[in-house]
């Protein structure tokens, strides 16, 4: 059965008439109702899907990384970013209100001759103020100050003190209101835009923790199979050296000849080469895992012994249901609407825009003065703006953001159809794994059992070293293909819960959301 990507498409975009529907249902193909690909689980996964794998150190990791990994933190810096800046795309709906204070202080400097040319005097006119007042000052009411100038000696004072220094003080306070009112509704969708941004932001950081949980478990399993692959490569080690005695020993009886010693020798030093690569290998998944949890690439951190035994798969959920559960679907989503909300923004910017704005000044030499209405001023005005000619600038941006609408509605449609390949392609590969898992424990029980019978046989010289070498190949071989396979499958089940947008918890994350 299947039904229509229209309805689900139009029902995931309601929210935003800004995007164009018609092309956006053009761009994605009908949804079926149940996936393609062979599985027996239908339900939508709920709960924690690390449960299924039952390892509490793998838990302790992921929560290591949630807290110390460096584009988780990003992802987060980037949410505060784009939260506050809706706060500001939102304060352009408000009116602004800029205010200033402005004081100064003016000093002037008398001529203090002029003072004393009041009583007549002509020569002194090259006294100084100060000492004028050592010379001819005078307290005439005793109180410890002085009075004046008694430039004659009469006893009375022909002249004021000289005033050397005027101070004249003035104070200034000023207030503009601004309001741009939103007729069109332009400031409302950039606005809306902007609250889109910070929902993808929020997205992106949840995206960002479910990547994080699924590659910090992806290379813990394989730094799991680094450690199988190197311990197999070092008990084949201890083999070739085991076959390489026993052949000294019958070579030098005469029982084997200097070619079965030779190919002993070639088989060892083939399987140490091997074992090289393999501790090489270990040491590089566990650098790998150190970097995503923010530690230094020491090389220190130990696997577990062998890989979780995988349960059956509970659930995958519909098709449809990956578009509101996958947080990059969620962004895209976002991402989207905001492009659509700024075209239209872009397009009303050619509409006539609606300001009222005041002003209010006042001065005065004292702080008193401010206050005093009879020296306030103050005005409003309102005014209509219509763009009249900017060289085609309007259109051109109003194009451009169509341009950019249109970009981020096809991005979408590719987001969307590329989610719905990597769970398909999940789900196909957690059946056929799990075929190849039980094919290659079959090949290497039955090549165990091989190399058992050929290593009696060889010692009871019923063999030749041709068949004991071969037989150990092919059961080195064999396991080797059957570790590998046991952390394919182990890695896809946390491929295809990220596919399909699965839920994770964790100490740390819990923290996070309380």
């Amino acid at each position: 059965m299947r039904f229509g990507g229209v309805a689900l498409i139009v029902l995931a975009t309601a929210s935003c008439a800004s995007v164009d529907q018609e092309l956006l249902e053009a761009q994605l193909p009908e949804i079926p109702s149940e996936w393609t690909a062979e599985t027996e689980a239908a339900n939508a996964p709920t709960g924690d899907w690390l449960a299924a794998f039952n390892d509490r150190t793998l838990y302790n990791l992921i929560d290591e990384a949630i807290l110390h990994n460096n584009d988780l933190l990003a992802a987060a810096a980037n949410l505060e970013q784009a939260r506050a800046g809706a706060k500001i795309t939102r304060a352009n709906m408000l009116p602004s209100l800029n205010t200033s204070f402005n004081s100064s202080r003016n000093a002037i400097v008398t001529d203090p001759t002029s003072a004393a040319a009041a009583g007549g005097a002509s020569d002194i006119s090259g006294l100084r103020a100060q000492e004028l007042e050592d010379m001819f000052g005078v307290d005439f009411d005793m109180n410890g100050e002085l009075d004046g100038l008694d430039l004659d000696g009469d006893g009375i004072a022909e002249a004021p003190l000289p005033d050397r220094r005027l101070y004249i003080n003035n104070f200034s306070l000023g207030a503009q209101i601004s309001w741009e009112l939103d007729v069109w509704g332009r400031l409302t969708d950039e606005t809306k835009a902007s609250y889109r941004d910070a929902r993808a932001a929020y997205a992106d950081l949840a995206s960002a923790q479910l990547s994080i949980a699924a590659r910090v478990s992806q290379a813990w399993f394989a730094l799991i199979e680094a450690r199988q692959q190197r311990e197999l490569a070092d008990r084949d080690v201890v083999a070739r050296e085991s076959n390489l005695r026993v052949t000294d020993r019958r070579y030098e009886r005469g029982v084997a000849s200097s070619l079965d010693v030779r190919l002993s020798r070639s088989a060892l030093g083939s399987s140490r080469a091997n074992q090289a690569l393999r501790q090489r290998l270990e040491l590089e998944a566990s650098r790998a895992l150190e970097v995503l949890l923010g530690r230094y690439p020491a090389a220190e951190l130990e696997a577990a012994e062998t890989l979780p035994v995988l349960p059956a798969l509970s659930g995958a959920g519909a098709p449809g249901e990956i578009l509101a559960r996958r947080p990059d679907l969620v962004a895209a989503e976002a991402r989207m609407e905001a492009a659509g909300l700024r075209s239209r923004a872009a397009r009303k910017q050619m509409l006539p825009q609606l300001t009222l704005t005041s002003s209010l000044n006042t001065s005065g030499p004292v702080l008193a003065d401010l206050i005093d209405p009879e020296r306030l001023a103050g005005n409003i005005a309102s005014g209509l703006f219509q763009p009249i000619f900017q060289g085609g600038r309007l259109r051109a941006n109003a194009k451009r953001a169509r341009a950019a609408a249109e970009a981020s509605l096809y991005s979408y449609a590719q987001t969307v159809l590329t989610a719905y390949q990597e769970a398909e392609n999940a789900l196909s590969a957690e059946n056929l794994l799990a075929l190849r898992e039980d094919a290659l424990r079959l090949a290497y029980e039955e090549a165990a059992a091989a190399e058992e019978l050929t290593e009696r046989r060889y010692a009871s010289g019923a063999a030749t070293i041709f068949n004991l070498l071969d037989a150990q190949t092919r059961r080195i071989s064999a396991e080797s293909q059957y570790i590998q396979a046991q952390q394919q499958r182990v890695s896809n089940r946390v491929q295809l819960y990220l596919a399909i947008g699965g839920d994770f918890l964790t100490d740390a994350k819990i923290a996070a959301l309380e």
